[in-house]
């Protein structure tokens, strides 16, 4: 292990909380047969990390961030992504942002559950795509069988969102809009309701050609902060 690897583990374990380490696993369904099954916890706080991250973002190279993230600790992976969001939105080459992309595609097998996923993808490759007209990049993951790839595709269109640009968001989710999992109806219905609180048009346009194919959890995301009687009329299949 190198050095600084070492100093970021004791850092880390050092704001370690017991009760959040015995708590997190269970929020973070590591169960048998759940989504996060075999995750670690050292529960240690978002907070905790991101400070951590800051103090070393600088110092760490990619070679000593591989080995951070490829760590059986869920904190471990997330600090290393923050770092990795802070080499991203610092650097000024397009070949190292370029490098940097890459890194984050050869190392998805660590990105590997939803806050892992949501608090980096759209950093990283959603702004990545926008910038660089790679869309299709997202598209290759949608198109992945591996459900964390399809929701960091779809996440990774929140950067779209935030521009106003909405078709590759309404692309992805409807290529997996009748997904089985329940996380994929979350993020769907989430980015669905960003769009909406940037164009209610667009979103209700979207929801009278799909809201009756869509799965619950999705549509109730998705229509959460239109006005109470147009939501109702959606749950109830009126429109």
């Amino acid at each position: 292990m190198s050095g600084i690897v070492k100093e970021i583990h004791e850092a880390l374990a050092v704001l370690s909380i017991p009760e959040k380490a015995a708590f997190f696993p269970k929020f973070f369904k590591t169960g048998k047969g759940e989504y996060g099954e075999g995750d670690l916890f050292l529960g240690v706080t978002v907070p905790d990390q991101r400070s951590v991250a800051k103090e070393y973002h600088a110092k760490i190279s990619l070679e000593e961030l591989s080995e951070l993230l490829s760590s059986g600790y869920h904190e471990h992976r997330l600090t290393a992504l923050l770092m990795l969001i802070s080499k991203f939105e610092k650097a000024k080459d397009t070949a190292l942002k370029t490098e940097l992309v890459d890194f984050y595609l050869n190392h998805l097998t660590y990105v590997n559950n939803w806050d892992l996923v949501d608090s980096s993808c759209y950093k990283i490759l959603g702004r990545y795509a926008f910038e660089n007209q790679k869309e299709d990049l997202l598209r290759k993951l949608s198109e992945s069988d591996d459900m964390w790839h399809k929701r960091i595709a779809v996440v990774g269109t929140m950067y779209y969102v935030k521009r106003g640009s909405f078709d590759l968001t309404k692309e992805l989710v409807t290529y997996n809009l009748r997904h089985t999992h329940d996380l994929m109806h979350k993020a769907n219905g989430w980015l669905l309701r960003e769009m909406g609180q940037k164009s209610e048009k667009d979103l209700i346009v979207y929801l009278n050609q799909y809201y009756k194919e869509m799965p619950r959890t999705c549509l109730r995301y998705a229509i959460e902060k239109l006005e109470e009687e147009v939501r109702q009329d959606y749950l109830k299949g009126k429109i």
